[in-house]
């Protein structure tokens, strides 16, 4: 076994394990993705694709995305992605294991890429691998172990990239997850940590009590601040001191349940109403705010109180603020666009599941993770539920944030379907996945403005990673010039299954020269 219980190297820091390598592997280090004779999409043309992990750069310059000119290292980054040199998909980069047994379960909370390295957390480590790798367990670049399972992350990165975990500290006395680390991806350097408070769980809505469950805490990052909420409060802390800059406290009751960063803060609040006349599980009894916060100074903007039985509430975007309410029995049926006062501006209905939006709910509270889900350009974009049979297809569609009226629609054509990812710039990049299994995979840029449709590259899958293009159970990622799936667990395959797992694997186009 590769990782897991003790002595594991990533549940024992100071263990040594020795790098899991068979013969299968190194065969498999020169393995090509895929090779498929297909009509280019969108190009009228034959298109083979080959894959080719040997070159360590991956996109070299061509590939590689640029933060705007306005952002600083202690903002949260936003790289504009730039087309590579060629459209051929390779691998840029593997990581599996081979040797879980049946039964097996191993956490994998959060998955952060810069250009050299892709960073995963697993159990109470995070490791960083080197991109262009074929990598197993025993191949960082570094380790960062921690003194307990990690509890709480977030998909933010810095312009210098550092990001954030929690951790719950079981080396330290008790079982709370009430510590944060900051750390740096390229090199696993641990900048600060601190411990935060925590909050007892309770029985029922409104009645604290002690005891060892507690709120689920969450950490966000903005300008220059890493956010931890703790259910009775948020804490706030210097990106590059970790000294604490504010702290504000829950009060009556309203509970802080995660927090949204990037360009601006918005923390969550669960509020409780104490009228005995409801029953104890009335959805009457649970209402949602969300405030608008002054990360230097933990200054309350403005408030957002949602209407009465709205189930749950994410937070897509701090800003421009997006909100993705529930307000039926199953799934997000409204998106909310708020303007710079906190008011309503317009209201997205998902029409009954005809558009579908996303966001994470696991045990890790991560309110702005709404992976398929993309703001920008004063749009925000959402696919449509599968057309079905007899060729699966859908589309992806903006609305105005304005207004709430449709934009640009694209179609994602027969025998394939599309999923955004994220905005870069003006455009949305989304991922092309093939349904019939004949035409290819392929990362595209949608431009808004044109409602043109660019192929970054196109990519084969192997059977064994087929399902890893799926979000519910998998982190995607796009950063310089690469397209990254991950799992979010690791599962031993059921007995007689083949034992090759995926955890990771990255994609990139062709670049200039090869």
């Amino acid at each position: 076994m590769s990782f897991g219980p003790p002595p594991s190297v990533y549940t024992q820091p100071s263990a040594t394990t020795a790098p899991v390598r068979t013969e299968r592997r190194r065969r498999l280090l020169g393995w090509s993705l895929a090779v498929v004779l297909v009509v280019a999409l969108g190009t009228g043309g034959l298109l083979l694709l080959t894959g080719n992990d040997s070159d360590d750069d991956g996109g070299r310059d061509g590939g590689k995305g640029s933060a705007p000119s306005a952002q600083s290292r202690l903002d949260v980054r936003e790289t504009v992605e730039k087309p590579p040199a060629g459209t051929l998909g390779t691998m840029a980069f593997r990581f599996s294991v081979d040797d879980m047994g049946p039964g097996e379960h191993y956490e994998m909370p959060g998955m952060w890429a810069t250009d050299k390295i892709l960073a995963k957390g697993i159990n109470k480590t995070v490791v960083g691998l080197p991109l262009g790798t074929d990598a197993a367990p025993g191949d960082e670049r570094w380790k960062l172990p921690l003194d307990g399972p990690i509890c709480g992350y977030t998909r933010h990165v810095t312009g210098d990239n550092r990001t954030a975990v929690l951790f719950r500290a079981n080396d330290r006395g008790g079982a709370y997850c009430n510590h944060v680390v900051f750390f740096d991806l390229d090199d696993g350097r641990q900048v600060w940590e601190s411990d935060f408070p925590y909050s007892p769980y309770a029985d029922s809505p409104g009645l604290p009590r002690n005891g060892d469950e507690q709120d689920t805490p969450s950490v966000t990052l903005t300008h220059g601040t890493v956010v931890v909420t703790w259910g009775g409060g948020t804490d706030a802390y210097g990106m590059d001191t970790g000294r604490r800059l504010w702290r504000t406290t829950s009060t009556g009751a309203c509970q802080d349940m995660g927090a949204a960063g990037g360009r601006a803060l918005i923390v969550r609040q669960q509020c409780w109403n104490d009228d005995d006349s409801l029953p104890v599980d009335s959805l009457e009894r649970l209402a949602y705010k969300a405030r608008k916060v002054d990360p230097e100074t933990g200054e309350v903007l403005w408030t957002y109180s949602a209407a009465k039985g709205v189930r749950d509430l994410n937070i897509p975007s701090a800003e421009p603020a997006v909100l993705a309410v529930q307000a039926g029995e199953t799934g997000i049926s409204e998106l909310l666009s708020l303007d710079g006062k906190g008011e309503n501006r317009a209201t997205i209905r998902l029409q009954s599941g005809t558009y579908l939006g996303e966001c994470s709910y696991d045990d890790y509270l991560v309110v702005d993770d709404c992976p398929t889900i993309a703001v920008g350009a004063g749009q925000v974009f959402l696919r449509s539920k599968e057309a079905g049979a007899p060729a699966d297809a859908n589309w992806i569609i903006g609305f105005d944030l304005a207004t709430g009226n449709t934009t640009e629609k694209f179609d994602s054509g027969p025998g394939s379907l599309l999923y955004p990812v994220r905005t870069s710039g003006s455009r949305l990049l989304a991922v092309r996945v093939s349904a019939d299994h004949i035409a290819p995979n392929a990362l595209v840029a949608l431009d808004p403005e044109t409602g043109r449709e660019t192929p970054y590259f196109f990519f084969g899958l192997p059977a064994e990673a087929e399902l890893m293009t799926t979000t519910e159970h998998h982190d995607v990622v796009v950063q310089n010039g690469r397209l990254f799936f991950g799992v979010k667990k690791a599962e031993g395959p059921a007995a007689g299954r083949p034992k090759w797992t995926y955890l990771v694997l990255g994609l990139q186009g062709a670049t200039a020269g090869r």
